[in-house]
């Protein structure tokens, strides 16, 4: 079945260039005796997760976007044979919510009809405009294809954790620096302006990530290669940041190690974009990351009326629609916004990181949408952008593993309020079940009455300090 199959790739790896030291470190053992490859814990139509609602699957698709038809096709599928919802995730992978036993065959059935070929095995992620944004430094894309080809020549093939993340960064206008991964590749310019090289780091965001070297491309899929060599080594569920930091920078010993380049400023998916082809793409984000089919379905009518020719997700639970000319995109925005779509780069709700919260997470504790819908009215001033705002149902915190200037986390007894951690961090203060819409009017009320000219609510909040905001919402 077309759905489940690792797209196919031809091509042997290459061998480890010079740069690369030849000499074993210490302890290291020859990777040629390994494993087949094998995924697990990630929801595929193969092995779909039980959740609330019911069975969940996740989708990537192999080709770099969809055509209307296969969209509308899956919209139709996920009504037909789950509960109708559709998601897109912060890695920009779609999810259909409310399947049983019995229907996901046929979902998979009608998903192969379509021609929607499914990407299996290990996951390569690239900016969704990638050979279409003209402010891309590389091509991604390109280094991805080749780095499958050379991963698809090992053999045997090693044996990786389900979630390992690869992510290939070609330093455009939407780029995938908040998003961690455990290999992480990201254009660079060279030195003289001629040509661009590849920023090898491991482990976390841009921001975070371990810098190893600076390679170009043909010398960058060794490298990665002989990192997922080392991680299958350690075992099938070994990530990033399992990997010596101290021993790998000898692997690269005529390579100079840069220090770690900050994170550009992150360009918003949401909104109009200009496209190296001198068309446009139109960027959506479903309201809090969620929309039912029937109105996607009243949306795609518009959306082919429109000339829009393809079909992409993007990081943010995000959309892009490539194609429509330009005196159609206002009118496809204002179907898109009744059709329970954000479609402005200003909008509060952008700067929400929810998960799907109760009634469709058996391990929710609260109503996600609910309490980000209630932030939006009563505390805006939250949400002036220069932080994500995450409401986690629960303390694994799924929807954003990083640490947050400020996270809301349901526990048995109510709500648990995080500052400066992830949902899994010491709460400075817990909340009744019940007071949750009264804390975030609170939280807002602390940043309008408090911020000094100039500030943002995160330099607010982070001056205020834990004791003090902890004081506010107790008395509160």
């Amino acid at each position: 079945m077309k759905g489940n199959l690792l797209v196919a790739a031809n091509g042997q790896m290459m061998d480890e260039p010079a740069c690369f030291s030849q000499e074993p470190a210490e302890g290291f053992v020859d990777a040629s005796p390994l494993a087949p490859m094998v995924r697990g814990a990630c929801p595929s139509l193969s092995d779909p997760m039980q959740t609330g609602d019911g069975l969940l699957v996740r989708l990537r698709p192999a080709t770099p976007g969809l055509t209307v038809a296969q969209f509308r096709a899956l919209a139709e599928a996920a009504e037909t044979h789950g509960n109708g919802l559709i998601e897109i995730t912060a890695r920009g992978n779609l999810q259909l919510r409310g399947l049983t036993r019995q229907t996901v065959g046929a979902l998979a059935v009608d998903i192969d009809r379509a021609g929607i070929a499914v990407e299996s095995g290990v996951v390569i992620e690239t900016p969704p405009l990638s050979g279409l944004d003209p402010s891309e430094i590389g091509a991604a894309r390109t280094l991805a294809k080749q780095l499958r080809q050379a991963i698809e020549g090992l053999s045997p093939k090693p044996l990786l954790a389900a979630k390992l993340a690869i992510v290939i960064d070609d330093g455009g206008q939407l780029t995938l620096d908040e998003l961690t991964a455990d290999i992480r590749l990201k254009a660079t310019q060279s030195d003289d302006g001629t040509d661009y090289l590849w920023m090898l780091s491991i482990a976390g965001t841009t921001a975070t990530a371990t810098p190893l070297a600076i390679l170009p491309s043909d010398q960058a899929i060794a490298g990665v290669v002989m990192l997922l060599k080392r991680l299958s080594l350690l075992g099938p569920r070994a990530r990033g940041r399992d990997l010596d930091t101290e021993e790998l920078p000898r692997l690269f010993p005529e390579v100079r190690i840069h220090a770690q380049a900050a994170a550009a400023p992150t360009t918003t998916p949401i909104g109009i974009i200009s496209l190296a082809t001198g068309g446009f793409a139109l960027g959506l984000r479903p309201s809090f990351g969620q929309i039912h089919a029937r109105d996607l379905a009243r949306f795609f009518a518009a959306a082919e009326e429109s000339g829009v020719n393809e079909i992409r997700t993007g990081p943010e639970h995000s959309i892009l629609l490539l194609g429509p000319v330009a005196d159609k995109l206002e009118h496809l925005r204002l179907v898109a916004a009744s059709c329970g779509f954000q479609t402005r780069s200003d909008d509060p709700a952008n700067h929400i990181v929810l998960c799907s919260g109760a009634g469709a997470c058996a391990s929710a504790q609260y109503a996600t949408k609910q309490a980000a819908a209630d932030c939006v009215d009563v505390a805006p001033e939250l949400l002036d952008g220069s932080f994500k705002l995450h409401l986690s149902g629960c303390p694994k915190g799924c929807a954003h593993p990083s640490p947050a200037a400020l996270t809301i986390v349901g526990v048995p007894t109510g709500h648990a309020i995080v500052l400066s951690g992830s949902a899994s961090a010491e709460p400075a203060v817990h909340i009744g079940r019940e007071n949750l819409k009264s804390t975030l009017a609170r939280l807002g009320e602390l940043v309008r009455n408090n911020k000094v000219a100039g500030e943002s609510a995160r330099q607010c909040l982070k001056r205020l300090g834990r004791d003090a905001i902890a004081t506010a919402l107790r008395q509160g």
